[in-house]
C-alpha cells in the first residue's frame, strides 16, 4: 500500500503523539517529518515553523474536545460539568500538550485564537447565558469555570517521579528526599494524588462555585418590572 497522503489533521495528530511519547523537547519539524516518513520541507505546507506547529497542536487539542462533547445533551448546568469532564479526559490523554492549551492562546487576541477553541467559548457563554444572567455576570461565571477547570488541571498534573520503578509513592515521587520534620504535610499528602479520581474531584470543586451562583444578580425577563 502507498503512503498515506498529508493532510493538516495528520500533521498535528502525529506532533501530538510524538509529544506525549517523548516529550515536547524531542518534537522538532525533522523529527516529526522522520515519524511521517516524508522529507522536513513537505510540513511546511500545513505549518510555517515550530512555533505554528504548538498552535496547531492547541488548536488540535480543542477541536478533540468539541469532537467528544458532540451536541448539547442536557441543562445548562449539567453541561458545564461535561465540558470539564471531557477537557479532563483529553487533557489525560495529552499531558504534554495541556501547558501549551493554557500558555499559547494568551500571547493572541480573542479573534485570533483557533476556531475550536472559540467555539468552546462560545458554547460556554450561551449555556451560563441561557440560565437568564446578563452578559455582565454571564462573562464574571464563565472565567472563573475556566479559571477553576484550567488550575485545577495545572495543580494536579501528575508530579514527575523521582523513581518510577518504585512500588511505594513516597520513593516514587522522591518525597523521602523532604525533611519529615519541615515538610510532614507535603509527605502525607502528595502521595494520595496517585489514586484519586481526577474527574471527580474537579466535578466536586464546580459545584463548590455553581452552588453560590444563586446569589448573583440574574437578568429580569424582558417585559417585566
Amino acid at each position: 500500500m502507498g503512503r498515506a497522503r498529508l493532510t493538516r489533521p495528520r500533521v498535528l495528530a502525529a506532533a501530538i503523539e510524538l509529544a506525549d511519547r517523548q516529550g515536547l523537547g524531542a518534537l522538532t519539524m525533522r523529527r516529526l517529518a522522520a515519524e511521517l516518513g516524508v522529507e522536513p520541507m513537505a510540513l511546511y505546507r500545513y505549518a510555517s515553523g515550530k512555533e505554528a506547529l504548538l498552535d496547531g497542536m492547541v488548536e488540535a487539542f480543542y477541536a478533540e474536545v468539541t469532537d467528544r462533547l458532540g451536541p448539547v445533551r442536557a441543562g445548562w448546568r449539567r453541561e458545564v460539568h461535561r465540558i470539564a469532564e471531557v477537557f479532563c479526559v483529553v487533557a489525560d490523554a495529552h499531558p504534554a500538550v495541556f501547558p501549551l492549551v493554557v500558555t499559547r492562546p494568551l500571547a493572541l487576541p480573542v479573534s485570533r485564537r483557533p476556531a475550536p477553541m472559540l467555539r468552546l467559548n462560545e458554547r460556554m457563554l450561551g449555556l451560563i447565558s441561557s440560565a437568564g444572567y446578563d452578559d455582565r455576570t454571564t462573562l464574571r461565571i464563565y472565567r472563573s469555570l475556566v479559571g477553576w477547570v484550567l488550575g485545577y488541571l495545572l495543580v494536579e498534573k501528575r508530579p514527575v517521579v523521582d523513581n518510577p520503578d518504585e512500588p511505594d509513592p513516597l520513593l516514587r515521587l522522591g518525597l523521602h528526599r523532604l525533611p519529615a520534620a519541615e515538610y510532614p504535610r507535603l509527605r502525607e499528602t502528595v502521595p494520595l494524588s496517585a489514586d484519586y479520581d481526577r474527574v471527580a474531584e474537579l466535578s466536586a470543586g464546580l459545584d463548590v462555585l455553581l452552588d453560590r451562583l444563586p446569589k448573583l444578580k440574574e437578568r429580569r425577563p424582558k417585559g417585566k418590572e
